[in-house]
């Protein structure tokens, strides 16, 4: 495969190659991306992101020209895969202080609307707060489906939760852990946008943890509560009871 000059210097601007010692990926973007919130339209910068090991025929750690990536990207079907990507706002890099989120995927919560979790208002939420705040980047970690289990495995899951097991008995029941999520990528990926502090929206502390163990230019929490119903009451307060999640304030 064979790509014009034209294209080459777009791409090869556009996308950069980003490693540590453990892991690279290609980052694409930033691409101007207007987006709703509640009758008015923010613009964000949006980047995407791809693993190299998700390629195929790549050595780790080479970084490939932009025509070799293209036809890498060619041949590994990406559609059939999950791929994660973050939402910009304002001078993220240069900003004295920035808010982020790591927001976990959820199919039903983010696209339905479903009740049954809190994950439609949190990432409804969570962008207005970083629109109030100036600068920040909300990070749409599309692998972390039902806490890492995937789709299917949590449709399965809501059937045991519709039987009386809460959250975490119908992943254990399932065979897998409570919460298998990995912000690595993630992590990697603020580090190349932004060496800044940066403050974390999140009730969850492994998500606190990771940024914390990453060396990562942390200066504090704000919390993430709302939208509770007779819907998700059991489940907002499993997520305490079982999972440790923080309430208020910066535990």
């Amino acid at each position: 495969m064979t790509i014009s000059n034209k294209i080459t210097d777009v791409l090869k601007h556009k996308v950069r190659y980003i490693q540590d010692t453990n892991q690279s990926l290609y980052l694409a973007g930033p691409i101007k991306l207007p987006v709703n919130l509640h009758g008015e339209t923010h613009i964000f910068q949006w980047y995407c992101w791809v693993p190299s090991d998700a390629l195929p025929n790549t050595t780790p750690g080479q970084e490939l020209p932009i025509e070799a990536l293209v036809a890498r990207l060619s041949q590994a079907s990406l559609a059939e895969m999950q791929q994660s990507s973050v939402l910009v706002y304002g001078d993220f890099e240069h900003a004295d202080d920035a808010i982020i989120r790591f927001h976990s995927i959820c199919h039903t919560g983010d696209i339905f609307g479903s009740k049954r979790c809190d994950c439609g208002f949190q990432l409804r939420q969570s962008m207005q707060m970083i629109v109030k705040q100036g600068a920040g980047a909300l990070f749409y970690l599309a692998n972390h489906e039902g806490r890492g289990i995937g789709l299917f495995s949590k449709a399965l899951a809501y059937m045991l939760q519709e039987e009386g097991l809460d959250t975490v008995e119908a992943n254990l029941q399932l065979g897998f852990s409570d919460d298998s999520r990995n912000y690595e990528e993630a992590i990697l990926v603020l580090q190349s946008l932004r060496t800044n502090p940066v403050t974390l929206i999140t009730n969850n502390p492994r998500k606190l943890q990771a940024l914390q163990q990453s060396g990562a230019n942390l200066s504090g929490r704000v919390p993430l509560w709302g939208d509770v119903s007779e819907f998700n009451e059991r489940y907002l307060e499993t997520k305490v009871a079982r999972s440790g999640h923080l309430r208020t304030g910066s535990e």
